[in-house]
């Protein structure tokens, strides 16, 4: 653990070395078919399930390369770590990595990394890229990845503890409190590796064409890991000939000049006179944020329209705590009545945040929204992509990409009710990708479905934090990273009460499960967690399929510290596919019930049911109830039922096969 923070190049060499395999790369050959995955799985396995994308997905690992493969490998703090699927292929000068088009594209995202600076802030690197005799330059950076240290991290590898009297579990110890003080090995827990940039092609290219990424000589970074390409046709731009052209008030289509200006009298003039906003193909600089109210602005798609802004420091912090302001468009604050009839479509916002400072509004959507609609967007290197402070309802997302955020995709955070998002696509977030929560008024009625959550290096898929008549279905989330699990649902962080039902249906995650790092224990898939109050309300996880998971696929808990005052009751698990459990189908370390029905598995590593309860262990059995209502095939046994103590505070984990057809 300790060799792999040396430094950010040091760190990439103890992860070949210490945390994950490392397998040769093959000898060039003839060029492989292509294989298509979602999540880095048989798209078989998930159909039907998470959002249906534009583009097509191919993984390094099963492209032809010279390079060598890494991992796979789920240790934190680790590039293969935080890779789709746990696996990637580092390139050297020279080196290369080919992908076969399994479907027409004009257009290619690659998601990679490449090292930091040595005292941080990032380094640019070429990386050349061929298509059927076209060649192009791809300009990779680590500016917006390699984060350090504690919550909420630092971009300096040589910084000190940021909170020295928070327990550490690298010296099971509080620093502050321990004497001779620990040595932390700088840089200490690195993460937040990789980074995904888009390249239009010159020309379309068909199907079976090769695209080959190659590391040049003489690029400055001492190696590139690429992890991914997806594969896209992209149209042509949207036309809205009837409409307030942004150019016609002023707005820089080359993006050297600000716009924001132009965008506030395009939308004024466009109320006035009942007319959408119009951003034509462009790269618009706007370096604040366009308050929104009964607008309707159009981009002429998210490949063809970008608004892109630098982080601004304030002259003094805003009433609301921010010391920067970015891109972004904000409904009016709740306290002002917030905004309404607002519709955002088919561009791109480009955020230069790199840094987590929670106080600040950097996100690419903000505000009180409610009757709105969101779509056709491409949001990164935000700090949220879209952040409501409600008052607000009536507001839906759809049909939008968020990648590469310093914390949330998505958070609809307090008094957001009669709500959606549905059908976008979330890649590569700093902490939850989508999250409701509750804090000091209630969410009520909302809905995240069909939608793809992969790798949060931080954090939950999707959470729910507090809220009254939820519902989570369809989505497919893949590769949490640490200190969080596929599916969540806390009642943490001062949320109010979940009252209704809460259901979580239909979803697919796929290798979740993680480590907790502090309570070095395994999570779960789905993890259920009373922290500050009781779980008490309707929970109802229903034909839910947990593929590949690290440790448990259901993990029930509440904090030592409260485990005699809270409990968890009223959940029902039915219809449930576990397929690969490192550890336990369910891991109960808490007081309380729930019932399972026709909750089938197979490939579970230890216990079916590791039933800790509140550890009582006291005569009559354990303070959690299991309660069997039939078909529920390779893991429940009857000796367990109902209460049986099967106890195993770290059970050995057997690393499952990989996923398959049921």
């Amino acid at each position: 653990m300790e060799s792999r923070r040396r430094s950010a190049v040091v760190a990439m060499a103890a992860a070949l070395a210490a945390g994950a395999a490392v397998l040769p790369g093959p000898v060039a050959s003839a060029t492989p078919a292509p294989v298509v995955t979602r999540a880095a799985l048989d798209p078989a396995l998930v159909a039907g399930r998470g959002a249906q994308v534009p583009f097509l997905e191919q993984e390094a690992e099963n492209a032809r390369t010279t390079g060598t493969v890494i991992g796979p490998d789920r240790t934190a703090y680790t590039l293969p770590s935080e890779a789709s699927g746990r696996t990637a292929v580092r390139l050297t000068a020279g080196q290369y990595v080919e992908f076969t088009l399994p479907a027409a594209a004009n257009a290619i995202t690659v998601r990679y990394s490449i090292p930091d600076a040595p005292r941080g802030g990032g380094i640019r690197a070429p990386l050349a890229v061929s298509a059927g005799g076209e060649r192009k330059t791809m300009t990779l950076t680590s500016e917006y990845a390699w984060l350090y240290n504690q919550y909420p991290f630092s971009n300096d590898p040589q910084a000190d503890l940021l909170h020295p009297d928070w327990w550490i579990t690298e010296c099971a110890c509080v620093p502050a409190d321990t004497t001779p003080a620990p040595v932390i090995t700088k840089p200490f827990r690195p993460t937040k590796f990789y980074d995904e940039q888009r390249l239009k092609l010159g020309r379309t290219h068909k199907a079976g064409t090769v695209v080959r990424l190659t590391m040049p000589a003489g690029s400055g970074a001492a190696w590139t890991v690429i992890d991914l390409m997806d594969s896209e046709l992209v149209g042509k731009p949207r036309i809205v000939g009837w409409a307030a052209n942004v150019l016609l008030f002023g707005a820089d289509p080359t993006g050297r000049r600000d716009s924001a200006a132009a965008f506030d009298r395009a939308i004024a003039f466009a109320k006035r006179h009942r007319l959408t906003v119009y951003v034509p193909p462009g790269v618009f600089q706007v370096n604040r944020h366009i308050i929104v109210d009964k607008v309707t602005i159009a981009g002429a798609g998210n490949w063809h329209t970008t608004i892109k802004g630098r982080e601004v420091a304030l002259d003094k912090p805003a009433p609301d705590g921010s010391v920067h302001t970015g891109v972004g468009f904000y409904g009016k604050p709740a306290a002002e009545g917030g905004s309404r009839d607002v519709h955002l479509s088919g561009f791109a916002i480009e955020g230069d945040v790199r840094e987590r400072i929670d106080t600040d509004q950097v996100n690419g959507i903000g505000g009180a929204l409610s009757d709105s609609t969101i779509t056709g967007l491409h949001i990164r290197h935000t700090k949220v992509g879209m952040w409501f402070d409600g008052p607000m309802s009536n507001t839906r997302i759809s049909d939008t990409i968020i990648v590469d955020q310093i914390a949330d995709a998505v958070n609809f955070h307090r008094g957001v009710t009669g709500s959606s998002v549905t059908n976008t696509f979330v890649r590569n977030t700093g902490d939850d990708g989508l999250a409701m929560w509750a804090m000091s008024e209630q969410n009520s009625g909302n809905t995240f479905s069909r939608n793809t959550v992969q790798s949060p290096t931080l954090a939950n898929g999707i959470a729910v934090y507090g809220g009254e008549d939820i519902t989570v279905a369809g989505n497919l989330v893949a590769d949490p990273v640490r200190e969080g699990s596929g599916l969540h649902a806390g009642a943490r962080f001062g949320a109010l009460p979940f009252q209704g039902t809460l259901r979580f249906t239909d979803n697919t995650t796929a290798r979740a499960g993680t480590f907790e790092l502090n309570w070095r224990i395994g999570l779960g898939a789905i993890w259920l967690y009373a922290l500050d109050r009781d779980i008490a309300a309707d929970i109802r996880a229903t034909g839910n399929h947990f593929l590949d998971n690290g440790y448990n696929a259901i993990m029930m808990v509440s904090e030592w510290a409260v485990k005699d005052l809270y409990s968890i009751t009223g959940v029902h698990f039915k219809d449930t596919r576990v397929d690969g459990a490192g550890t336990s189908v369910l891991s109960a370390r808490v007081a309380g019930s729930a019932t399972f029905e026709n909750v089938d598995a197979r490939n579970v590593g230890a216990v079916g049911a590791n039933n800790c309860g509140s550890f009582g262990f006291g005569p009559a059995g354990s303070e959690f109830t299991v309660v069997d209502r039939g078909g529920n095939d390779g893991w429940l046994q009857p000796w367990m039922l109902p209460n049986t103590i099967t106890c195993d505070d770290r059970p050995p984990v057997v690393v499952p096969p990989a996923p398959s057809p049921w």
